[in-house]
């Protein structure tokens, strides 16, 4: 009897995990993916059998290897890149400081580690001429590929595709970048990853942005080089034509073959809410599976996403439940787990000085682009809640301590503990819409001598809602709130052109603690815990 076939469901990664960069070393499966402003820096996730994914955690998790003070919103980490050679782990990313009004300050660094969980050595600064860059190890050559920025008005951005060689003893780039030919009118492209497939490298680009348009191409040519001649099939993936499929803005692949000789390839996606409409989630990760021609081109059924591909033919199978409760029990944050900006240090964090409980000292506004106290995991469902136990005692107005449904510096919503103009204290909803922060004081509740309560937000659809429990059972607290505020489209603006901030996070959800004083006053959680009801749409 044939054994039955196991499905992946997409997305595998759900929840803001873009850019993926997929890697198989023997028979372990790897996936790396962008992570912005948040610690730690470049996500990963382990699996078997490419059905289910273990969060390993992030890889630069130290200010030694990623330094995000004073990063813009949506900047930081972009597009990082995994490979092996020699035994090696090779870890490529950017830490983007600037990409407003046609600048993009793009510093390109690699690591290494001889296991995924590290050690990950210094980073070694490559370039800053361009950003997505990643390693092709070809025999015992090794190359760096990138787009080249031009900042120039009027010469649309991109000066093409560059490889340089790289010394994989020294791990430091030997000679002057060398321009890829690429095929005639194609463009602005980036997200580019190159394969040595028999005889011919394979250019796999993200085409059309990062939005509806969005799409894998691939070219050819017999020389690393080029000339690239495009695939004449067409992109090999996207959604761009087809506005009411589930998945969409399908582009910046990377392609990963089983050891049964299997191809599929990672992709980036994202689910709106409604046709084209906002992507609170951010972009996912799915999976596609690829045959090929017979004249030698990769292709993806219909050459469309998919929300379930069949798995490869393995008899290893990945086990793996994450729990949605967090006790603080360990001395370490879990991998769920993100922090705003700044590693977790015990100049702000603590899990040892009250037992089970995660204590956070107070730090900046939220406009300030360091020093927040934020810790906070991504929403992964269009349906999900967020709950945790916190006890506090604000002293001033300058206090303020909760939960959050967070999209960046000027778009989020807080469901906190302050006091009033009185000293008493008070639960009550602040937000942020493209900067306009607003506070529903018409709608607090007071707490009276109640310092240990319950916080709870929940996300369905577009709507956000808040509640607390102070003893007496749930309450809700303010109306039901727009959560298109913390899209990705509505946090992108471009002007005349020109782009002045974009929105490439997705929604979080976490604890936060303000102290506008300097004075760090501490609040303490406990029992945080995530549920979703998701389910492929």
């Amino acid at each position: 009897m044939e054994q039955h076939r196991r499905f992946i469901s997409n997305p595998v990664l759900p929840g803001s995990h873009p850019d993926p960069s997929i890697l198989r070393v023997r028979d372990e499966y790897y996936l790396a993916t962008s992570t912005f402003e948040w610690y730690p820096g470049v996500r990963l996730h382990r699996s078997g059998d490419l059905v289910t994914w273990t969060a390993i955690g992030g890889a630069l998790d130290e200010q030694r290897l990623l330094d995000l003070t004073g990063c813009p919103d949506s900047a930081g980490v972009w597009a990082p890149d995994l490979s092996y050679a020699d035994e090696t782990f090779y870890l490529v990313y950017s830490n983007i400081s600037t990409y407003a009004g046609g600048f993009t300050d793009c510093p390109n660094y690699v690591v290494t580690a001889p296991t995924i969980e590290g050690p990950w050595s210094d980073p070694v600064l490559l370039h800053a001429r361009g950003f997505d860059a990643s390693l092709l190890h070809d025999g015992d050559e090794s190359w760096l590929i990138n787009l080249a920025h031009d900042w120039r008005p009027g010469h649309g951005g991109s000066l093409g595709l560059e490889a340089t060689r790289f010394d994989r003893k020294r791990r430091l780039l030997a000679g002057a970048p060398e321009q890829i030919m690429l095929p005639e009118r194609a463009g602005w492209i980036e997200g580019p990853n190159l394969y040595r497939i028999g005889d011919w490298y394979y250019l796999l680009t993200a085409d059309g942005g990062t939005g509806y348009g969005h799409q894998v191409t691939v070219a050819r040519s017999r020389t690393l080089h080029g000339p690239y001649e495009r695939d004449p099939h067409g992109p090999l993936l996207t959604a761009r034509d087809h506005p009411d499929l589930p998945l969409q803005k399908a582009g910046h692949g990377s392609l990963v073959r089983t050891s049964a000789g299997e191809w599929y390839l990672a992709y980036l996606t994202a689910r709106p809410h409604g046709r084209h409409g906002p992507c609170i989630l951010g972009r996912e990760t799915a999976l596609a599976q690829v045959a090929w021609t017979d004249d030698g081109w990769p292709t993806v059924p219909g050459g469309l996403p998919s929300l379930s591909v069949p798995a490869p033919s393995t008899d290893k199978v990945t086990q793996y439940i994450e729990s949605g409760r967090d006790g603080f029990d360990e001395l370490v944050l879990g991998s769920q787990w993100s922090t705003l900006r700044r590693p977790a240090a015990a100049d702000w964090l603590s899990l040892s000085e009250r037992p089970s409980h995660l204590r956070l000292r107070g730090g900046r506004s939220p406009r300030s682009l360091v020093g927040a106290s934020l810790v906070a995991r991504r929403a992964a469902a269009a349906h999900c809640s967020f709950e945790a136990t916190m006890d506090y005692r604000p002293l001033t107005t300058h206090h303020l301590a909760g939960v959050t449904a967070y999209y960046n510096s000027e778009n989020w919503y807080f469901l906190h503990v302050t006091v009033d103009d009185d000293g008493q204290p008070v639960v009550r909803v602040a937000s942020s819409n493209r900067g306009r922060v607003s506070v529903d004081e018409l709608e607090q509740r007071a707490l009276g001598d109640t310092t240990r309560l319950s916080l709870g937000l929940d996300l369905a659809d577009a709507e956000l809602t808040f509640r607390y429990d102070a003893g007496d059972g749930w309450a809700q607290v303010g109306a039901a709130y727009d959560a298109t505020v913390l899209s990705d489209e509505h946090a992108e603006v471009i002007e005349d052109g020109v782009i002045r901030a974009l929105g490439f996070t997705g929604t979080f959800l976490g604890l936060w603690a303000w102290d506008l004083s300097g004075g760090g006053h501490p609040a303490d959680f406990g029992d945080a815990t995530y549920s979703t009801t998701y389910s492929a749409l």
